[in-house]
């Protein structure tokens, strides 16, 4: 069938520019650096600054590399599989749509709220956490002071402007950067004695049963951790309807996923499992209350470097305002791309002259300030609103990979051309289908250990899996409702006519 006419050829863009600041419109102001930032964001976070102290100390160093090595192959082939696929169609809140067009509507219906639900629950955990972590300097001003504050900020960053969400982005994240890179070289100059004045070596990754502590079963135990840390580097693939340049800047920040995982999580894991011996109690702060005792705390301590738990306090904050940002940015687009696609209220498609679809924004600030009063008010349903999040980031990464592999066979099926794409994932189906095992193992292993007692724990059933019921529930409803069923491979539609993320105006 010949080329395929794609959303990132130069006609479009002349056209998308030329409308740029009208009323009504989308605008792609995201230049290539905030797309790379956004993308590193989305991988390092709390997860890197809290929960590897607690991976190493459950299944020592070796087991923790283990476990956020094969975590990170998972997520380096997810996003190549949501490259290729937004490198063509560059849709912002692309997962509902791609899982509408080449699964089935009533799957990218569900794919759409799941996701939408998962950053609205994940906006009010951070915003509580904001509050948790400045009683660090001012343990006097109450928690509400801090959590208004933060989250009206993170507002007024998402709507004056996509543009200002990059830059804000793109400052966090460049702080936490350095960050890490300091720690790396203080790590280094410290395994090898130049600092703290004591020759370390790699005698912490033999001490008692390391490098391995517990076996198989412990590093499968860690998964969920691991792969909780990643969560948030598919935003680029969010963010690509909103960059100048898709075809060029979303692959750029793509490749360097592998890279980023390589060094912001590898190599900080070894550094921390070879300075801190893994039977080390304070390991086990994982919360942001706990900070003192952050793996990154300790090292920094250890050659003495003063004010360390202020320092990375200070980074710890950046990375939740960061969370909240990008979390309240994908999850408007989400809402605003279901509503174009007749899956949400009509009013949430409305868009300002600023390019901002604000309804959206109200609506999903509203939710996440109401899911944070539940913390106050009513701590029990907070607490299954937060377990209800749980698996939606692993759900959101089984429907990209289920989405690329329809994708590619529908492009083939059509006949089209494979040097037509912009951006190819290697070893297709490889990725897509290790991808799909690997969250279907990291979903149902997340609580084994409920079914391993004489008497199995439904409450510890229910609170750990009560997303997945939810997530079939929308799918099953609304696949029930509509009729809908699963779309040909050669009903699959690539045309740009198809998505009016262009021309999409207010009604």
């Amino acid at each position: 069938m010949g080329a395929i006419k794609s959303y990132t050829n130069d006609q479009n863009n002349q056209k998308y520019q030329n409308n740029e600041g009208s009323k009504g419109h989308i605008q792609r102001k995201l230049k290539a650096r905030h797309m790379t930032m956004i993308a590193i964001g989305g991988s390092i976070g709390t997860g890197l600054f809290l929960a590897t102290g607690a991976s190493i100390q459950t299944a020592g160093p070796g087991g923790a590399l283990i476990a956020y090595g094969a975590i990170g192959i998972m997520v380096y082939f997810l996003m190549t599989s949501l490259g290729e696929m937004a490198t063509l169609m560059p849709i912002s809140g692309s997962f509902s749509t791609y899982g509408s067009r080449f699964v089935d509507p009533a799957f990218g219906f569900a794919l759409g709220w799941n996701y939408w639900f998962n950053w609205a629950v994940t906006l009010a955990v951070e915003i509580a956490a904001s509050a948790i972590i400045m009683k660090f300097w001012l343990p006097d001003v109450p928690s509400i002071v801090w959590s208004a504050l933060f989250l009206g900020l993170i507002f007024l960053l998402n709507a004056l402007s996509v543009k200002s969400y990059g830059e804000s982005e793109y400052w966090f994240s460049l702080i936490k950067v350095v960050t890490v890179i300091v720690f790396i070289g203080v790590g280094l100059l410290t395994i090898f004695g130049i600092l703290g004045g004591q020759f370390i070596g790699f005698k912490n990754f033999t001490l008692g049963d390391a490098p391995v502590h517990g076996g198989l079963m412990s590093i499968l135990s860690i998964f969920f951790i691991a792969g909780f840390s990643f969560q948030g580097t598919e935003l680029v693939g969010i963010a690509a309807g909103e960059s100048e340049e898709p075809e060029k800047n979303v692959p750029k920040a793509i490749r360097q996923v592998f890279w980023r995982i390589l060094l912001f999580y590898i190599v900080a894991i070894a550094v921390i499992g070879l300075i801190i011996p893994y039977t080390s109690p304070n390991l086990l702060g994982r919360d942001v209350d706990s900070i003192a005792v952050s793996p990154f705390t300790l090292v920094f301590n250890k050659v003495g470097i003063a004010f360390a738990a202020s320092v990375m306090n200070a980074v710890i904050l950046t990375s939740v305002l960061s969370a909240g940002s990008s979390g309240l940015y994908a999850s408007t687009r989400m809402l605003w791309s279901m509503a174009k696609d007749g899956q949400a209220p009509k009013f949430l498609q409305n868009i300002n002259d600023r390019g901002i679809p604000m309804n959206a924004l109200v609506m999903t600030t509203i939710i996440g300030g109401l899911a944070f009063l539940t913390s106050i008010f009513g701590d029990q349903v907070y607490t299954w609103l937060l377990n209800a999040s749980g698996l939606t980031g692993f759900i959101a990464w089984i429907g990209i990979a289920v989405s690329h592999y329809r994708f590619r066979k529908a492009y083939m099926a059509q006949g089209r051309d494979l040097n037509d794409l912009k951006f190819k994932a290697k070893w297709f189906p490889f990725g897509p289908i290790l991808a799909f095992a690997m969250c279907v193992i990291v979903i149902f292993g997340q609580n084994y250990q409920a079914f391993l007692t004489s008497e199995i724990d439904w409450y510890g059933l229910a609170v750990s899996y009560i997303g997945l019921p939810i997530f079939l529930a929308l799918w099953l409803g609304y696949k029930l409702v509509h009729k809908t069923k699963v779309v040909p491979l050669k009903e699959c539609s690539f045309e740009e006519k198809s998505i009016s993320n262009f021309d999409q105006t207010i009604h």
